[in-house]
């Protein structure tokens, strides 16, 4: 799979997610950083990446009330610099859930909450 980590996500997880076999790129490191959120967003429907990231309010902007075209957001909703909790968790995500991947889905350390969004439900 392909990722796109958006630079508030902690660099840690490239590795981790390469070590899974993924393909993953970060802003601030392959790109520029302090991109908009759009342009984030943009480069990773190019790209065909997953976007992981920490920011929720501005993407489910974009995404439910904008309807920009995704390719999959993943958003972490658990504490800064807990790397174990965050890498256990989207372990779990990315093995049950493959196939709603190219979803909105927000991960918390209790649950998983996946939001299908309108071009998503034409499909």
């Amino acid at each position: 799979m392909k990722f796109l980590l958006d630079e508030n996500v902690e660099y840690r997880l490239v590795s981790f997610l390469q070590n899974l076999g993924h393909n993953v790129t970060a802003i601030g490191y392959n790109y520029p950083h302090s991109l908009p959120d759009s342009g984030v967003l943009e480069l990773a429907q190019k790209e065909q990446r997953i976007l992981l990231t920490n920011d929720h309010s501005d993407f489910g902007e974009l995404i439910f009330r904008q309807h920009h075209p995704h390719s999959g957001i993943i958003i972490f909703r658990l504490k800064i610099g807990d790397i174990e909790t965050k890498q256990k968790r989207l372990q779990e995500v990315i093995t049950e859930y493959t196939s709603q991947l190219d979803q909105f889905i927000v991960i918390t350390s209790r649950r998983v909450r996946i939001r299908k969004t309108i071009e998503k439900l034409a499909a």
